[in-house]
């Protein structure tokens, strides 16, 4: 079972006088308005615990951080059981090199799952998509979870198993208009909730998806202390992090680089259908 370490109860403990201003203060993207507590009241917040069954599927040459993001969120709930699952237990070889081992397999995984979570990719993710058993198990998992979530081009993974038809959801911006067809309906938004479905946009979306997940599972004070632990306040300077902020000649060149995977997964979606 994931537990709060030492290092976090002492971060807690430096961080306190920031940590209840925080929770005074609010996240003004959140509909919930957090009010200050007492010290005491805090502090139970933070020790919530749960028994939540988490599986995040991985598979070869997906994109690491779309499951690494959104596992250091979640494996920070106490209480909860994450496992990175894949069709076996050998080593699964993400793109650029990065190796993650699996802890359960398709045959081992729960069946009564908290959340089901994908991440996404490019030449592993269509090789993902026309991979019957990868495909059954989604559909099978993701029929019972209460929450079935995805970052990326997970979205067309999970379009794939038939578990978006009717549903609003997001992509990575390449893989957004490949979702109509998988009966899924395109939001461009960078996380999507649609009843028990939870779909993040590309990559670094994780990291809020799952801070949006938290916010279901725990009080809300817990989800602002993780971020506030994890130091998440992206600054970009680029600004170049979206289609409509690119310089135009990058966006072009972006696109040269992802037409191919666009024109397979989209033949692959249509053949599904």
């Amino acid at each position: 079972m994931t537990q709060i370490t030492r290092r976090t109860a002492a971060l807690l403990a430096l961080l306190g006088p920031a940590i209840a201003k925080a929770a005074g203060r609010g996240d003004a993207r959140s509909s919930t308005s957090a009010t200050v507590q007492p010290k005491e009241g805090l502090e139970m917040t933070l020790r919530s615990t749960g028994n939540e069954k988490i599986a995040i599927v991985i598979y070869d040459h997906m994109t690491a951080l779309d499951v690494i993001g959104p596992h250091y969120f979640l494996a920070r709930l106490a209480g909860a059981k994450v496992e990175f699952v894949a069709k076996s237990l050998e080593p699964v070889a993400c793109e650029n090199g990065l190796v993650l081992l699996p802890t359960a397999s398709f045959e081992t995984c729960s069946k009564d799952l908290d959340i089901l979570l994908i991440g996404g990719g490019t030449a592993g993710t269509l090789a993902a998509m026309r991979d019957a058993a990868t495909i059954a198990f989604l559909a099978d998992r993701g029929s019972c979870a209460k929450w079935v979530a995805s970052v990326c081009t997970g979205s067309l993974l999970l379009g794939q198993a038939g578990l978006l038809r009717g549903y609003r959801a997001t992509s990575h911006w390449i893989g957004r208009p490949l979702l109509k067809d998988l009966g899924a309906i395109e939001v461009n938004r960078r996380v999507v909730f649609d009843r028990n479905r939870a779909t993040g946009a590309g990559v670094s979306a994780g990291l809020d998806l799952a801070l949006a997940l938290i916010q279901k599972l725990r009080p809300l004070e817990f989800a602002q202390t993780m971020q506030l632990l994890a130091e998440y306040a992206p600054e970009p300077s680029l600004r170049a992090g979206t289609p409509e902020t690119a310089p135009p000649p990058v966006l072009a060149e972006a696109r040269k680089l992802t037409a191919g995977f666009v024109s397979s997964a989209r033949e692959v979606a249509r053949s599904a259908r």
